[in-house]
Order: structure tokens, then C-alpha cells, then sequence
């Protein structure tokens, strides 16, 4: 499955904030936000102005970016997001926040988008006791992802949990870290998704 592979903090500098694809180096002084707060590249601090239409681009890209999509994936679920009844950039976010290797990162297995995915690829979970290895998987309310046994012991797992409480999980999602195993309680809703997103930006863009 495709996936970008380029530097990560050059992301995050292009979008001018923290997307946190880097896991707890986002939180330490090492960040590139931090340290280099503009835009890469040889023309990155100089004067620009953005369109309408450039601020529309930002914020897809940027929305794109935080859940780690290609441009023909992100278009794929606007697509369905827009014949789903009810408002449709809060679909296009409940189908983005309900995604296997977004579930596992809520829930605290990951420190980041990028490695939850990774774990998910390499068959660390279950979803309501099979294994799987699709990290695009859409899950419904009642769903239940647990981490395999033979995986408890992973360290990166077991530090990303005890770091979960600095992020703190979502009210749609429940956790059982004693059991390593969590479910789906409930839909997410806007209110649920704290990351700063315009989502009616991206509807304006693929609108036109």
C-alpha cells in the first residue's frame, strides 16, 4: 500500500503546526515547529499571499497529512463522506477517526499515526478476535481491538500506553490497559475530534 515516506517535520513545518507525526519527539525541544517555525525550503521565509483557494489547499493537505492518506485515498473517503446523509465534513472526520490504525494510536498502543500503522501491517492486533493487518479497516460501534499475546511485551507498545495519558482517549473509546484490548462505545462526533480542523474548507475545495 502506498504511503509517503519523505521527512516528517517537514510537514509539519509546511502546515505551520504540530501534526504530531513523530510521536513523543513532538513533545520535547527537538521539534522542528519549535525550532524552525516556517515553511521549508529556500523561499520559506519570505512574504507570500494566500488565495482563497490556497487556504482551502492548506487545509486539505493538512488534514490529509494528519491521517497519513495519499491524495486518490483522502479523495476516495470525501467521496463517500458526500453520499452519507448528514453534514458532510463531520462524516468525512467520523470516517477518518474511525480507521483501524487511527483506533489503535486514540487508544494509546502508538505514539503515532504513522507507527500504529506500522503495528497494524505487522499483524500486533485483533479486531474482535481475528487478526488483521488492513490498517484502513473502518470500525463500527461495539468493535473490539485487542493486542495479540505474543505482543504484550513489545516496549514501544508498553511506553506509548504509559505515555496515554498526556493525550488522553477520546470519549467514543474505551480501554482496558490491564487487558490491552479496546472497544468502540459510540460514533465519534465533532465535538469529540479536538484537533484544530476546518473541515468545511476541504468540502469548499472538492466542491468547486
Amino acid at each position: 500500500m502506498a504511503r509517503y515516506t519523505g521527512p516528517s517535520c517537514r510537514l509539519c513545518r509546511r502546515e505551520n503546526m504540530e501534526l504530531f507525526l513523530k510521536g513523543d519527539r513532538c513533545y520535547t525541544d527537538k521539534c522542528a515547529i519549535k525550532r524552525r517555525n516556517y515553511p521549508p525550503g529556500q523561499h520559506g521565509q519570505g512574504r507570500s499571499k494566500t488565495s482563497a483557494y490556497g487556504v482551502q489547499l492548506r487545509e486539505k493537505q493538512k488534514v490529509r497529512r494528519i491521517y497519513g492518506l495519499l491524495e486518490k485515498q483522502f479523495r476516495g473517503y470525501f467521496a463517500e463522506a458526500d453520499r452519507m446523509k448528514g453534514v458532510t465534513g463531520e462524516n468525512l472526520l467520523s470516517l477518518l477517526e474511525r480507521r483501524l490504525d487511527n483506533v489503535v494510536y486514540r487508544l494509546g498502543f502508538a505514539s503515532s499515526r504513522t507507527e500504529s500503522r506500522q503495528l497494524v501491517r505487522h499483524g500486533h492486533f485483533t479486531l474482535n478476535g481475528r487478526r488483521v493487518d488492513i490498517p484502513s479497516i473502518q470500525l463500527k460501534v461495539g468493535d473490539v481491538i485487542a493486542l495479540r499475546d505474543k505482543s504484550t511485551k513489545i516496549a514501544v507498545i508498553n511506553d506509548a500506553l504509559e505515555a496515554v495519558v498526556r493525550r488522553g482517549i477520546p470519549q467514543w473509546l474505551e480501554l482496558d490497559r490491564e487487558g490491552y484490548k479496546g472497544s468502540l462505545k459510540g460514533l465519534p462526533v465533532r465535538e469529540d475530534i479536538t484537533t484544530p480542523i476546518q473541515e468545511q474548507l476541504v468540502v469548499e475545495l472538492y466542491s468547486k
